[in-house]
């Protein structure tokens, strides 16, 4: 069965794909790719805003973005856990949206959601295409699961960076429909604060140093667990001088 959706960002919460891999996501957009975003959670743990409002600042960023399909898992906040009953969740939803990418966590985090997100998105992948797993809808398993290394500070070196540059202030924009988590912020999430930085600085900073690597201006990195295949030597991207 062919994908219905080019790309799938899994992400614990409401706010998550926007910090992590936002421009990302615009760019395969801007690429005519198909995308969707899956929040785990309504956030209702959240210190800050409702569950409500975070669903509405959710589906403005979106729009911002360009996505076609955003919903929501209803899973509980704070009580993520790769068991079987979550993953039959969240492969229901890999079966109905049919993805060719997935995009998650990367596999560590401070936040016990974040950790767990990356292995339920992971092995929830997996379930999905079980011809005999107890789920509706025929069985279809994602060709790759990608993880986002955005703000991990002992995660490894990424397997690629994504030119982001294009997409910097639209990844801005659509952060900035969260107000209320992020509104006079400093730090969020793994994005630890920076002295008296604001977030937006933060993110730049961030990005920039990434985007060095490939010699852009700004860029998301990503991890495999594959290698990356290089068609041929000669054209293999990057200038080491």
């Amino acid at each position: 069965m062919t994908a219905t959706l080019d790309l799938l960002a899994i992400f614990a919460h409401p706010d998550d794909a926007e910090l992590l891999c936002g421009g990302a996501l615009a760019a395969s957009v801007d690429a005519g790719e198909a995308v969707g975003i899956l929040d785990l959670t309504r956030g209702e743990m959240g210190t800050r805003g409702t569950p409500e409002l975070r669903a509405e600042e959710a589906a403005a960023a979106a729009r911002v973005l360009g996505v076609e399909i955003r919903r929501n898992a209803e899973l509980p906040d704070g009580k993520l856990e790769n068991s079987l009953s979550q993953r039959r969740t969240v492969a229901r939803h890999i079966r109905e949206l049919r993805p060719r990418t997935v995009v998650t966590h990367w596999l560590e985090g401070r936040h016990p959601d974040h950790r767990e997100a990356a292995a339920l998105a992971t092995d929830a992948a997996f379930l999905a295409g079980l011809a005999r797993a107890d789920l509706p809808l025929d069985p279809f398993r994602p060709r790759k699961v990608i993880y986002t290394l955005t703000f991990r500070e002992q995660a490894p070196p990424p397997t690629f960076v994504v030119d982001v540059s294009r997409q910097m202030e639209r990844r801005l924009e659509a952060m900035a429909c969260f107000a209320s988590q992020w509104d006079g912020a400093r730090g969020a999430g793994e994005a630890f604060p920076g002295g008296d930085r604001p977030l937006e600085d933060q993110v730049r900073a961030q990005l920039a140093h990434y985007g060095s690597l490939i010699r852009v201006a700004y860029g998301e990195p990503f991890w495999t667990r594959e290698a990356v295949r290089a068609a041929t030597l000669g054209t293999v991207d990057v200038p080491s001088f």
